[in-house]
């Protein structure tokens, strides 16, 4: 059994996970795949399935304060989320027969990935926010983002909000709230894919999400206050953080020479890309020069 002192870090950790997803509709399952690893002594197959579970409650709770708010985008969010429910499941079954060590790997890759995709893709404000997204892009992405989730035991958020964002076409704040939705429907179709045959710590499970709820509904309050710049920018260096984190855990702290390399890059290349999130005031047209007489 776990030691009761790093149960409790552990427990108390999970209220990141859910401000995290309340604030900024993803990052969740970053952190309680890593923490029940690391902290609670779970192997990855058991990690991955609470996990699941942890962020499809949690992303349901958090999904409340951003409806209230007009921030989901329900067409899009159950059209995407329907496509990555049947993805998801089938993704669940397939990573029975992965490694730990590739999950974990193939894991923190996705994460830099899908970091330098927030961080360095395009930051423009559709010209067509309120227009909902056509079908053939909803569903293939809904069904790509739902495998991942299934396999790799994340909810999804760290890919279904730039999905939504640069994909679809959502602005930022409305991405974040719509994904809670998909996150939900991905987590609990992911988890019943993993549960067949999975053995789960019920007690551990239900506590780390009632910790997770409770800062879920904290970050809630906060996600629509921040800037969509400073939101999107926060969730690409988090990402980048814990992919990096993890990634040194699987292949040694070896991999940690390379952050200076990937900082100074990404810096590089946001100081020449020009800043686009705030769409330009209008002109007032010039003055038609007077005609002489």
């Amino acid at each position: 059994p776990e030691e009761p002192a790093v149960i409790t870090l552990a427990i108390a950790a999970s209220l990141l996970i859910g401000v995290l997803l309340g604030i900024l509709g993803g990052g969740g399952s970053m952190l309680t795949v890593p923490i029940l690893v690391y902290l609670a002594g779970q192997d990855t197959n058991q990690a991955i399935t609470t996990s699941l579970f942890v962020v499809g409650v949690t992303s349901l709770a958090g999904l409340i304060s951003h409806a209230r708010a007009g921030r989901v985008r329900w067409r899009t969010g159950a059209l995407f989320g329907l496509a990555g429910m049947a993805g998801a499941y089938a993704g669940g079954r397939v990573a029975a027969y992965i490694p730990d060590s590739v999950l974990l790997i193939t894991f923190a890759l996705m994460m830099l990935a899908t970091a330098a995709a927030m961080l360095l893709g395009p930051r423009k404000t559709p010209h067509q926010a309120n227009c909902e997204p056509p079908l053939h892009r909803l569903l293939p992405q809904g069904l790509a983002v739902g495998a991942v989730t299934g396999i790799l035991g994340a909810g999804g958020g760290f890919l279904i909000v730039p999905a939504l964002a640069l994909l679809a076409g959502l602005p930022m704040g409305i991405a974040v709230g719509t994904s809670l939705l998909v996150i939900a429907m991905n987590s609990f179709a992911g988890f019943a894919g993993h549960i067949i045959g999975a053995h789960l710590d019920w007690s551990l499970a239900l506590a780390v999400t009632a910790a997770a709820v409770l800062g879920s509904l904290i970050g809630g309050r906060f996600a629509g206050r921040i800037p969509q710049h400073t939101l999107r920018t926060g969730f690409g260096w988090f990402v980048v953080a814990m992919g990096l984190f993890v990634l040194s855990r699987q292949t040694g702290p070896a991999v940690l020479a390379a952050v200076p390399a990937i900082v100074a890059r990404l810096l590089f290349q946001r100081r020449h890309a020009p800043h686009t999130d705030i769409p330009p005031r209008a002109v007032a047209p010039a003055p038609a020069p007077a005609t002489r007489r």
